[in-house]
């Protein structure tokens, strides 16, 4: 999280910048802090998400294995 916020932070002023070459910078920076943004977004909510559905397929595999070793 540090890493993704150092990045974005340091892609703001090209992202927000105005002057000489911003017209051709700008674009630039905002793709990169879109990009940086959403992806820690996605990374944060779909890393638990996988995590548990993970889980509870193990769990539901031992259960099966315990099932099928009894018989």
């Amino acid at each position: 999280m540090m890493t993704t916020l150092a990045a974005f932070f340091g892609a703001l002023p090209l992202a927000l910048g105005s002057g000489g070459d911003a017209d051709l910078r700008s674009p630039l920076g905002i793709a990169i802090t879109g990009g940086l943004a959403l992806s820690q977004l996605l990374t944060l909510f779909t890393t638990p998400v996988v995590y548990l559905y993970l889980d509870r397929m193990s769990q539901r595999g031992r259960l099966f294995w315990h099932r099928f070793a009894t018989r």
